[in-house]
């Protein structure tokens, strides 16, 4: 089992609650998501890696930590992709050892555009479970707010 944590600080629902229907049917796999909140002191939020590994894959908006057979994606909010890496900064490398907690990459979710490409683009943070069974995570922090580094889940 595999604890996983809050990338970032905000509110935990559900993945069924995301409006994109890749993650809300879990296509991608299981898992929660996070509305984030503004910094109080304004500014940027710096997303941390939710498991210790290997971090697998890096993009501006998006990344995969691989730890003890486990793999987790964060997604940084919705259509960002089509942002073509503007308003990310990227903190670590890929293929690089990373511990839980450690800085990825920041970004401000309050400066996201409404649209971008012909698409709604939305702040929503979906942390995925890679190749997880469907409906096979669970989280008690659902409709709480947390912090960076908070339990998100346990894999099952």
């Amino acid at each position: 089992m595999t604890d996983v944590l809050s990338p970032c600080p905000g509110r935990v629902v559900a993945m069924t609650d995301v409006p994109d229907p890749v993650f809300a049917e879990e296509m991608v796999g299981p898992g929660v998501a996070i509305e984030p909140l503004a910094d109080p002191s304004g500014g940027r939020t710096t997303v941390v890696s939710p498991i210790a590994g290997t971090v697998l894959k890096l993009l501006p908006h998006a990344f995969v930590v691989l730890g003890d057979g486990v793999g987790v994606l964060v997604h940084l909010g919705i259509n960002t992709v089509r942002l073509e890496g503007e308003g990310f900064d990227v903190l670590a490398t890929q293929g690089s050892d990373v511990a839980a907690g450690d800085p990825m990459i920041t970004w401000d979710p309050s400066a996201l555009p409404a649209t971008a490409g012909g698409q709604d683009v939305s702040p929503v943070v979906p942390v995925v479970l890679m190749d997880g069974e469907k409906g096979s995570v669970t989280s008690d922090a659902i409709g709480a707010a947390v912090a960076a580094g908070d339990l998100l889940f346990r894999t099952p």
